[in-house]
């Protein structure tokens, strides 16, 4: 990244995210490159400089505990197609996010998790188990034994 005169970012609460945005995107020695630069995930040219992305960031105000979040997780890095997400909406929004239908109505198993008070752990067990359907989301039976 260039430096800008009289500018400094480091200190800005979004600053980490634009820097590893373009790491992952460019360099090839992060970690996360492969699941972004090596797949052809690039930044577009206007947030390539910093203020335009700064300008966007005016635009769609960060919040604690923000992150950047690619809404088609196969698109580019571009204003179009970002947001400020929670950790929540960012688990939600992942290549491998497993969509369940029941009832007419399509959700993740963490926010099908929070709409039955079903625990995360037991639906995604019984998922994998082949359970579907009522079958899924019945309610845990506790069942006492008597010694």
């Amino acid at each position: 990244m260039r430096a800008i005169k009289g500018r400094s970012f480091y200190k800005e609460p979004w600053y980490n995210s634009y820097r590893c945005m373009r790491s992952r995107c460019y360099r090839p020695k992060d970690p996360s490159y492969k699941y972004y630069g090596g797949r052809g995930i690039k930044v577009c040219d206007e947030w390539l400089n910093i203020e335009n992305f700064e300008k966007w960031v005016k635009e769609h105000p960060y919040f604690d505990g923000a992150t950047l979040d690619r809404i088609n997780v196969d698109g580019d890095y571009e204003p179009s197609n970002c947001r400020w997400a929670t950790m929540v909406e960012q688990d939600n929004n992942r290549r491998n996010t497993l969509y369940v239908e029941w009832n007419g109505e399509s959700h993740t198993i963490s926010e099908w998790a929070k709409i039955t008070g079903l625990n995360r752990s037991t639906l995604n067990n019984r998922y994998w188990r082949g359970d579907r359907g009522d079958r899924l989301f019945e309610k845990v039976r506790y069942e006492r034994c008597h010694a």
